[in-house]
Formats: C-alpha cells, structure tokens, sequence
C-alpha cells in the first residue's frame, strides 16, 4: 500500500467511526422517545400470546447491547443487566443510555482506524465472529429496529398507540443528529 493509499483508508476509516458514533447515538435517541411517550401503562401490559411486554423488549434491547460490549470488547465497562421482570421506564432509559455509550466506545475503536482493541465483532457465545465493518453496526441497528417495530406494533394492539408526532419523528434524522450534538446533520462532521 502506498502512503497516499494507506492516509485515505485512515481517512475512511476515521470517516467511518465518527459516522458509526453519531448513527448509534441517534438509533438510541429513537428508543428514549419512545420510552418518553410511551403510556406508562402499556410498559408491563400483558400482551396476547406467549409475546414479551415492551418491558421485557426494552431489556432485552440493553442486555443484548451489554452482550456485545462483553464479548466484543471487554476492556471496555460492562454495563450491569437489567431484570425484566422489575425494570421501570426511568431504568431503562438510563441503562440504554449507558449501554449506547459502551457501543459508542466500542464502534469507536471498532471501525474508527485508531488501532483500537476491538477487532472481531461477536454477537452471541454461539455464534462465529466476524472481523469488524460496517456489518456490525448495520446488525446492531437491525436488531434494535425490529424491536422498535414490535413496540410500535404491541403499543397499538394493547390500547396505548404512540402519538403521530413521534411515529413521524424518528425519520426526522436531522432532528435526531442535532439532539445527539450533530448540529450539522447526517453526513456532516461536527
């Protein structure tokens, strides 16, 4: 690799971990809006079926976060589980909060091309690792995705649809970014 080759990989690389960073943090902006305006009576409603509350949903999405930082990367603060069965609103806020963090950490020296500690993304003890790249985080935010879509969905079958203003609001990114303190917006360094 020449040295102009390997100063624009840097570049990408460097380009790609802010980008990671700020992505997450505004995926995780979506999730403490609808935890925000969530009826506070659908968080343990019982749904029909043999399905999860959207308590248990919202723990879930920490835990499995807190799964990654541990088999990922775990030079970095493991953030503590939360209990499903006993978490409230205000608990999992700030535990999503601090496990989008310990992610921001990770996906920092993940795909951030500062010779970080991360280099293998394991989702699960089962599964095989892959190297680091932009499929780790397009996985974690599937992963969040389909479970704010379960919320949505549960919300509305139970009795408690949230507002239109927020349905529509988490596609409004620039919003989101300038929330999370990208004042400039997707694609924009700030």
């Amino acid at each position: 690799m020449t040295t102009r080759q390997h100063k624009v990989h840097t570049q990408l690389h460097t380009q790609l971990g802010r980008a990671a960073v700020q992505i997450f943090a505004a995926n995780d902006r979506i999730n403490q809006i609808l935890i925000e305006h969530l009826d506070p009576a659908a968080w343990r409603a019982k749904p029909p079926g043999k399905v999860r509350t959207i308590a248990a949903i919202f723990t879930h999405m920490h835990n499995v976060r807190s799964k990654w930082v541990r088999l990922t990367a775990p030079h970095l603060k493991v953030p503590r589980q939360l209990s499903r069965a006993h978490c409230t609103p205000q608990q999992a806020r700030a535990g999503l909060a601090e496990s989008a963090a310990r992610c921001a950490e990770m996906l920092a020296e993940a795909l951030g091309g500062c010779g970080g500690r991360v280099e293998k993304f394991l989702r699960d003890g089962w599964a095989r690792p892959w190297p680091v790249g932009p499929e780790m985080l397009c996985y974690m935010l599937s992963h969040e995705a389909h479970h704010r879509g379960q919320v949505f969905m549960l919300a509305r079958q139970l009795g408690f649809p949230l507002p239109k203003e927020v349905a529509y609001g988490i596609w409004n990114w620039e919003k989101l970014w300038k929330e999370c303190g990208s004042p400039g917006g997707p694609g924009y360094d700030s």
